[in-house]
């Protein structure tokens, strides 16, 4: 028997454009990213105690965080649309918490096959939690994947979000376990006038390959 696969996005990659039904109406992707970050989630299903978790953390952090930081959320999971607004209504009476951003209703998997989210190792109905970070140009940046059973850090999530948005505003990188306000690393000097400049420059030097500042 052939096993079957899909389509892997890339980082790198423009991100595939798609049209469907979400809890907040129609959506066409290529529309909603423009102009804005979107970080774009799948989850397994609908009233299971994981993907419950990690919607609601995405819900709590949604206009503090992500929209502060010009960035939208996107849902999506193999079920219908009834299934998803009383899953959204059944979280909101229980614990308050209203999941605002749209949730795709993806029942014939067209869009989890065509953005790489099932894999059938872990399974061929259900969409692994696998997270898009997808810039205002359309690019994808940044892949996470998890298992079904594992569920996000969303620490983590929030800290790539900005680490990102660093990379791009001051053309540096990042060293490991980098938080925002911390020291950055400046791209390696291409000339020896370069290095030059570097060896008498007040940055934070390890060697003349490794050197931090501040931003």
């Amino acid at each position: 028997m052939t096993e079957q696969t899909y389509n892997m996005p890339r980082i790198g990659d423009q991100a595939p454009d798609f049209e469907t039904t979400t809890t907040t109406g129609k959506l066409k992707f290529s529309e909603f990213n423009k102009d804005s970050w979107v970080i774009f989630f799948s989850h397994p299903a609908d009233f299971t105690p994981v993907c419950t978790t990690e919607m609601s953390g995405f819900a709590v952090e949604q206009e503090s965080f992500f929209e502060a930081n010009n960035c939208k959320l996107l849902g999506l999971s193999i079920d219908s649309i009834h299934s998803h607004i009383a899953w959204v209504d059944n979280v909101r009476r229980n614990t308050g918490v209203y999941f605002k951003f749209p949730i795709i209703a993806d029942i014939d998997m067209s869009v989890s096959k065509l953005w790489g989210m099932l894999q059938p190792g872990e399974s061929e109905t259900a969409a692994v939690r696998a997270v898009f970070f997808v810039d205002p140009t359309g690019r994808i940046r940044l892949i996470m994947y998890y298992p079904l059973s594992v569920g996000r850090n969303m620490d983590e999530i929030k800290r790539v979000l900005l680490a990102l948005q660093t990379v791009d505003e001051h053309k540096i990188a990042l060293p490991l376990n980098w938080q925002p306000g911390e020291k950055v690393i400046v791209p390696p000097p291409k000339t020896l006038d370069a290095l030059d400049e570097r060896l008498a420059s007040d940055y934070e030097m390890v060697d003349f390959y490794l050197a931090k500042k501040s931003i």
